[in-house]
């Protein structure tokens, strides 16, 4: 699990919600936040380097304007990350449970440095897999400043702990074969999908080198455990004729 609680501080609870997937709790531990997702620790603010890296590596290439899609809006570093870039022209957020939405709005407002205010940013409370599927008669999302055609040249996916530990087990489809295709159809040309873990995923790695013509590792260390790992794919192959 990413950023373990390493104080001595008792946590308090500051809110607790009724998520989709059961409750999830917003707690304090001293200065810092932790969520807790049906009593499983999920995340907290204590570092937020590799959720920061996740997004600075996936548009260090590209020229402006960059249109970012953010998959899980977590504790709110990649999107505050993504704000201050200069290639960044607009940021698509997508985070399932709104509580996680109204605590960026109070309590974890400081965490992602106000950018949901930003004119760039929009949020939309859905389930990613959900958000990314072809309905009949919706169209992609073009309006306010988001991708022309729902097509994105930075997809930075942090959707739960990673391809090998998901706390919600419907999470895990998103690193399948199938998810992997839905979200190859909504990058750009010179499109980019980044991928946080808490650790190494060797058989998701496996899975992208067989989907992506270019794939690159990048570890950051923790302090205590294994290091947290982003995934960097370009250049899409042709679509998974399983989709499993």
């Amino acid at each position: 699990m990413r950023g373990l609680a390493r104080e001595q501080e008792r946590p308090v609870v500051v809110e607790r919600a009724r998520g989709g997937d059961g409750e999830l709790v917003l707690r304090r531990c001293g200065e810092h936040h932790e969520i807790i997702s049906n009593g499983v620790f999920l995340m907290d603010t204590r570092d937020g380097r590799s959720e920061r890296l996740l997004v600075r590596a996936a548009v260090a290439d590209l020229d402006p304007p960059a249109r970012v899609l953010v998959g899980g809006l977590g504790v709110g570093f990649s999107l505050a990350e993504a704000v201050t870039l200069p290639q960044v022209a607009a940021v698509t957020v997508v985070e399932k449970e709104p509580a996680v939405i109204a605590w960026h709005r109070t309590h974890l407002r400081h965490c992602s440095a106000g950018a949901l205010e930003d004119p760039r940013v929009r949020v939309h409370c859905a389930d990613l897999l959900e958000w990314l599927t072809p309905s009949p008669g919706r169209e992609p999302e073009a309006a306010g400043g988001e991708a022309v055609g729902g097509v994105f040249d930075a997809v930075c996916l942090d959707i739960d702990n990673g391809p090998d530990w998901t706390v919600t087990a419907s999470n895990a489809r998103l690193y399948g074969a199938a998810g992997l295709d839905l979200v190859a159809a909504r990058m750009s040309r010179r499109g980019v999908l980044a991928v946080w873990s808490a650790a190494a995923a060797p058989a998701f790695e496996e899975l992208l080198r067989g989907r992506f013509a270019d794939v690159r590792v990048r570890r950051v260390p923790v302090p205590r455990g294994e290091p947290d790992v982003i995934y960097l794919a370009r250049g899409p192959r042709e679509a998974s004729a399983t989709g499993a």
